[in-house]
């Protein structure tokens, strides 16, 4: 947890495909501020229900338990009754967002379900009225994780273990082990439904009122002083402990009533302060399912209060729209090659004139399904097709309808396919694939396991001086006008900041390997500027954004890249120019990453100034050597971990410490933490750098095939300590998208 900021928020425009800690994408991607993505969310929450995914695992229900709706959440945000928490769990990968209030508290909390038996959750608090700290409102940031210690079965309780606000200074730390059972009442006639009972112990917050003793220290450090965001390991499961637990009816899917006994004494807020006058431990509620995704709240809170939740749950398992693709083009089986024997000939082979016409037929077959052929190099018996992939979100999916597309124009003797998919004209990875195997496969049994089961994986070979290029792809040219969103967080005045404008987009590709792009921006509107100054010890690479925001036209970037493969598993990129809206100069990466590896080794160097604040070609004073060396690894299932140890903008040595995880629709959530020589002292409020990051696809809620993905990055408080070089077009996230793992995980949409 994290009190209210000594400097600036977040750092307008940051995302995990250039964050300090980003497995990076090269997708397109939306940077949404935090209140816009609340609004957004809610509005996919209401949208209609897509059937779930087929082959989409299910946490299993306990025998006797009626399956209804994900359990409710509590003014938290995180499983429970109201103030209270049970031991439910929400569905594996469950992505839930709350809006909380009651008593002059309001909560905004996300909360994700990582494992079926461990959840995390950020919250954003505003308290009115709470006089200590010298603020009208008073905003506070926190953490909590939960783990489930036992599964509920036909006679047992769930059991779990929850940390609430474990990480800082504590103003709602809590430490509670918790135990629920679900009873089926639907033999009892009229009531009907289902019946939730729970009980629990509590420390901290949870343990302030009617206390039963102190099992582990009386003693329990005080809430205040310090920079906060630290793990307050000295606080966990000291002081007094005290039981609470409730009562939850759901007579049908779509009403729940609630009881609820609280061992929260709310001493800060109704002791120490006049937020609001508890009158009894008792809180009772009343919710209604409007959705599958939202459910609605009304309570009275402590003999004295009303209150209300509005709650919006997501998964990427059930997509609100089903993906509605147009069917690929059949599978062109060759004639028998003993009753036809002219189809077999291979004197077309020695003609390049028949090359470039195969050549040219593969192009506009490819085109069709919004697919570029980059080269061509075909022989009597075999072919490689290096293509790009502009529509599809999954390179399986385009893997598969190259392949289509290659049996429907090559002629039939050439047996082999290497497919090479390539970004920037960089190949990727190679996979090979056997002409006969995929005419004998398109309708077996289990075609995805069987196509995969065959398939080979491996680096690109150097591009063959045989290839034919295809025709007329550089120099490309490309440009838009599309919006921007600069957001600002956590200014203790005014927490949320926004600056809206448009943005000129330009793009040139001269030769292969080679990008050229710029960013004009022209603020509309937006208040960015009336933040506060930072007063961070450290050189200011991040606290100034209130100074970079005092300009309505700026040059948000304009740089060369140009990519390449240095040698077998190796990947090369050199970027030059104004990187982004604060520093500018040259950056060089090396990347080791074997095709069917797990592991991937990085290095990136660079030597960067910082910008006139005004945005325009002028640098200040200020140049710093900075640079990582990464390590990268799929642990499976979708967990992706990376550790980046190196020097920081601020001239700060350290690491960073990531952990997504993906889906293979393109959903990502995931968490990064940076620690480096600053002391938490001179780092300032929140003592080290950390956050939450989450990717959201455009195909998974329009249901039509895109590349583009929206998302954000929060932190609690965005200091200079633990600040990364933001560059365009980081290396991993579009090599590992097409290699073995990613493309083992997405076999089934080889034949989408």
């Amino acid at each position: 947890m994290t009190g209210h900021p000594a400097g600036q928020g977040a750092h307008p425009g940051l995302y995990v495909g250039g964050s300090a800690s980003g497995i990076g994408r090269r997708l397109p991607t939306i940077v949404m501020p935090f209140p816009l993505l609340l609004a957004f969310l809610l509005l996919l929450a209401l949208a209609p229900s897509g059937s779930r995914a087929q082959g989409a695992p299910a946490d299993p229900t306990p025998p006797g338990v009626t399956l209804l709706p994900p359990p409710s959440l509590n003014f938290y945000g995180v499983v429970g009754l109201m103030d209270m928490p049970t031991a439910e769990m929400s569905p594996d990968a469950q992505f839930t967002t709350a809006i909380s209030y009651f008593g002059g508290t309001s909560r905004y909390t996300m909360t994700f379900q990582a494992l079926p038996w461990m959840s995390a959750s950020f919250r954003y608090n505003g308290i009115q009225n709470l006089n200590l700290f010298g603020f009208s409102t008073y905003y506070d940031r926190s953490f909590d994780v939960r783990f489930r210690l036992r599964r509920e079965t036909r006679i047992w309780p769930a059991l779990t273990l929850g940390l609430q606000d474990f990480i800082g200074t504590g103003l709602y730390s809590a430490e509670y082990l918790v135990a629920t059972k679900n009873i089926d009442l639907s033999g009892l006639g009229s009531l009907g439904g289902r019946l939730k009972l729970t009980a629990g112990l509590g420390w901290g917050r949870l343990g302030s009122y009617g206390s039963i003793g102190a099992p582990f220290g009386n003693k329990r450090p005080k809430f205040g002083g310090g920079t906060g965001g630290q793990l307050a390991f000295d606080q966990w499961f000291r002081g007094p402990m005290a039981p609470f637990g409730g009562i939850e009816w759901q007579p049908d899917d779509r009403w729940g009533l609630k009881l609820e006994y609280s061992s929260d004494a709310y001493d800060l807020e109704t002791r120490r302060s006049s937020v609001f006058r508890r009158a009894s431990p008792l809180n009772f509620g009343v919710e209604y399912q409007a959705s599958k995704r939202t459910r609605l709240g009304a309570y009275y809170m402590y003999g004295s209060e009303l209150g209300f939740t509005l709650q919006m749950q997501l998964n990427p398992y059930s997509p609100p729209t089903p993906m509605r693709i147009s069917a690929p083009v059949p599978i062109q089986p060759r004639p028998d090659r003993a009753a036809n024997p002219a189809y077999w000939d291979t004197a077309w082979a020695g003609s390049r004139a028949a090359h470039v016409q195969l050549r040219d037929l593969l192009a506009a077959q490819l085109a069709a399904d919004g697919l570029v052929l980059e080269s061509l190099d075909v022989s009597a018996n075999a072919a490689e097709l290096r293509f790009r992939n502009e529509r599809y979100r999954s390179f399986a999916n385009a893997i598969g309808r190259a392949a289509r597309a290659m049996t429907r124009v090559l002629p039939s003797s050439v047996e082999t396919f290497r497919l090479v998919p390539v970004e920037r004209a960089m190949a990727l990875s190679a996979v090979t694939i056997r002409r006969s195997d995929l005419e004998a496969l398109e309708f077996a049994p289990d075609a995805a396991a069987a196509i995969e089961a065959v398939s080979g994986y491996g680096d690109a070979p150097q591009l063959a001086a045989s290839a034919l290029t295809g025709a007329d792809l550089y120099p490309a040219t490309g440009w838009s006008v599309e919006p921007y969103f600069s957001p600002a967080y956590f200014d203790p005045a005014r927490p949320f900041r926004l600056d809206v404008g448009v943005a000129l987009v330009g793009h040139w590709q001269p030769a292969p390997g080679w990008f050229m792009s710029g960013t004009i921006r022209q603020r509309v509107a937006g208040n960015v500027a009336g933040g506060r100054s930072s007063n961070s010890v450290l050189p200011h690479v991040r606290t100034d954004a209130v100074l970079y925001a005092q300009y309505d036209t700026t040059l948000n970037n304009l740089y060369a890249a140009y990519q390449w493969r240095p040698g077998r598993d190796l990947y090369g990129r050199v970027t030059v120019g104004y990187l982004e809206q604060m520093f500018g100069g040259i950056s060089a990466e090396l990347l080791w990453k074997p095709v069917t590896s797990r592991l991937g080794l990085g290095v990136e160097a660079n030597w960067v100034k910082q910008r006139d604040y005004d945005q325009r070609l002028g640098f200040q004073a200020y140049s710093v050597a900075t640079g990582h060396a990464s390590l990268y690894y799929d642990f499976g299932n979708g967990f992706l971990g990376q550790i980046d140890a190196g020097r920081y903008l601020a001239g700060d040595v350290g690491a960073t410490f990531s952990l997504d995880r993906t889906f293979d629709n393109g959903w990502s959530v995931g968490g990064f933490f940076t620690q480096t020589n600053v002391s938490a002292r001179d780092f300032g409020e929140g003592s080290f750098d950390k956050g939450i990051r989450f990717t959201i696809p455009l195909n998974w809620f329009l249901g039509k095939p895109s590349r583009q993905a929206f998302g954000t990055t929060i932190r609690p408080i965005q200091r200079d300590g633990g600040a990364r070089l933001i560059v365009p077009g980081r290396l991993y996230g579009q090599v590992r998208e097409a290699h073995r793992r990613a493309l083992q995980a997405q076999k089934a949409r080889f034949w989408e």
